[in-house]
């Protein structure tokens, strides 16, 4: 399965056809999983170093356990396509049937066993749509796997297989990493086989909008150790072995690698594992504010520093935890339990990682007066991709074109999965392209979602192989 590719900032398709390695395009939605105890991570949360280091001249000693921790992940899935007789040949040749054809789709990513008794930590995009997984161990032993749960919005997923005594990562302290840290990225790139590439932290908390179709939560950490397709779901180490992110993408206009790699923070991976484990899903708390970073000149006029850090309120949710106990707008909101927030991105993702029903303080300034507000988090719920009551939509990659046999010159978004109760299934099945909107063209959620208006709405739809104008009415 490919590492996610990213090129000026957005989500590319990294499909490697030569290598029989494929990205699918969305991500399903979480398996239900029975109640299952979390089970006992093997931790050190030690600091690296006292910045008095020797000179070393090999890390075999470190690295040599950690390869039998991280495994190869093999999926497949069968797909269906619909191919449509030319319309010319059927003007000489009479009523030529339409055809349907299965193949099975290969891919190939990587994992973190993190209990003895077969707990995989991987990306979302390595197992999502799969019908089949497999997973290698370094000694070449193979077990069926499957998926305990996935989370598209922070690209995590767990599978399991029914092993015993398996060899299982030390967890470390993400949060204690720093820019300039040695670090290796452990994975099968390009399914050459286990591979141990190094290089450094290079930057904390990147946002680099690879999960926007999805409303997710960024943090990544950023290295130069060299990854590429394959290593998605692989490990990435300290200097001590320990575990401090799970590989997910890259930065390319090859895709491949340049030296600019993303990992989610085993911190954020660990609490994400641990619902899914426990529960099958996530569940994320919901605070109900809209905010963007205070400005110098802004803070001088609520009557704070100009060099204050932290998130002015623009707007709270109907009926939502913030309204409930009266934050407003022009409050400005500096600390969450403690700790200093100074972009939405963080208080977004700082609340997300909190249980629904937790009680938080929030320390904020109305006016110029410093105050503390307790507020208990509701429940985060949200379709994100939804446009329509019961669609869902997401954007037409390479590997959607060639799935669904979509022209080269169709843009817009791709229906991605549709409600048998909707209202829309009939007129929007799973497949279809939304081209225009209220004849504006649409390639992103947001540009859908605005075009969108109540009543009446013209959708130009492209669909097995036609185009034709749709009127829907949005309640």
């Amino acid at each position: 399965m490919n590492i996610r590719t990213v090129s000026r900032l957005l989500v590319a398709s990294a499909a490697a056809s030569a290598l029989g390695l494929a990205l699918p395009a969305r991500a399903a939605d979480s398996p239900a999983a029975p109640p299952v105890k979390m089970p006992e991570l093997k931790k050190d949360f030690s600091t690296l170093s006292d910045g008095k280091s020797a000179v070393v001249s090999s890390y075999a000693d470190i690295v040599e356990p950690v390869q039998k921790e991280v495994v190869s992940i093999e999926s497949s899935k069968i797909v269906h396509e619909h191919i449509q007789a030319n319309p010319l040949l059927r003007q000489f040749f009479g009523d030529i049937p339409d055809q349907d054809r299965e193949s099975k789709e290969m891919g190939l990513g990587s994992g973190v066993i993190v209990s003895a008794d077969g707990f995989i930590l991987t990306n979302n995009h390595v197992v999502e749509n799969a019908d089949e997984l497999t997973v290698e161990l370094s000694d070449g032993r193979k077990f069926p796997a499957k998926v305990v749960g996935a989370d598209p919005k922070t690209d995590i997923a767990v599978v399991k297989i029914d092993g015993k005594g398996l060899p299982a990562v030390t967890f470390a302290d993400s949060d204690k990493i720093r820019v300039g840290d040695v670090v290796f990225a452990v994975g099968n790139p390009l399914g050459v086989g286990e591979t141990v590439t190094m290089g450094i932290v290079s930057a904390k908390s990147r946002n680099v909008h690879i999960l926007d179709d999805v409303a997710g939560y960024e943090d990544f950490i950023q290295t130069d150790a060299a990854i590429n397709m394959g290593n998605s779901g692989g490990a990435l180490l300290d200097a001590k072995g320990r575990l401090i992110g799970i590989n997910s993408a890259i930065v390319s206009p090859s895709r491949g690698n340049i030296g600019i790699g993303f990992a989610v923070p085993v911190d954020l991976a660990a609490s994400v594992m641990k619902s899914l484990i426990e529960t099958g899903t996530v569940a994320r708390g919901f605070l109900g504010v809209g905010a963007v970073p205070i400005t110098p000149d802004v803070a001088e006029e609520v009557g704070l520093p100009k060099d204050t850090k932290g998130v002015i309120v623009i707007e709270t949710a109907a009926d939502s935890p913030a309204e409930k106990v009266g934050i407003k707008r022009r409050d400005v909101i500096l600390k969450v339990n403690g700790k200093s927030i100074e972009s939405y991105d963080e208080l977004r993702l700082t609340i997300s990682e909190l249980a629904p029903g937790s009680k938080v303080e929030l320390d904020i300034s109305r006016d110029g007066k410093p105050m503390a507000v307790n507020v208990t988090l509701a429940q985060f719920a949200e379709k994100p991709n939804e446009i329509l009551d019961g669609v869902e939509v997401g954007k037409v990659t390479e590997d959607v074109r060639r799935r669904l046999s979509i022209d080269s010159r169709t843009n817009g978004l791709v229906v991605t999965a549709v409600d048998d109760k909707s209202e829309y299934a009939q007129d929007l099945p799973v497949g279809a392209v939304i081209v225009e909107i209220n004849r504006t063209p649409v390639d992103d959620i947001a540009s859908a979602k605005a075009a969108l208006h109540a009543g009446r709405n013209l959708l130009l739809v492209y669909s097995q192989g036609f185009a034709k104008y749709v009127v829907v009415t949005k309640r």
